[in-house]
């Protein structure tokens, strides 16, 4: 079998990774990404230049959830990384 030389992981996936990394066990949180913008001059040659815009990823994060984000951004650190092993059930 090959193997793997990539993995691709949902943003829930990689909220739920760093709830785990930073130990948190209560609350709601969502993913934060930082970018920087800035504006060049740039082009595959010289006589193609032309302005550009370019973003880049500063950091990658956990922000707690205001109370009006949208549930399919929002993981609760209380189920996916519960104090005592357990996950905590949800509220009917």
């Amino acid at each position: 079998m090959p193997e793997a030389s990539q993995f691709a992981f949902s943003h829930k996936e990689i909220v739920e990774l760093l709830i785990k990394k930073a130990d948190l066990h209560e609350g709601q949180w969502m993913l934060q990404i930082v970018f920087g913008f800035a504006a060049i001059n740039g082009g595959p040659t010289p006589e193609q230049i032309s302005p550009t815009a370019m973003v880049q990823v500063q950091t990658i994060g956990l922000q707690k959830a205001p109370a009006d984000a949208p549930p399919a951004l929002v993981l609760d650190a209380a189920e996916v990384n519960p104090l005592n092993g357990k996950p905590k059930r949800k509220k009917p």
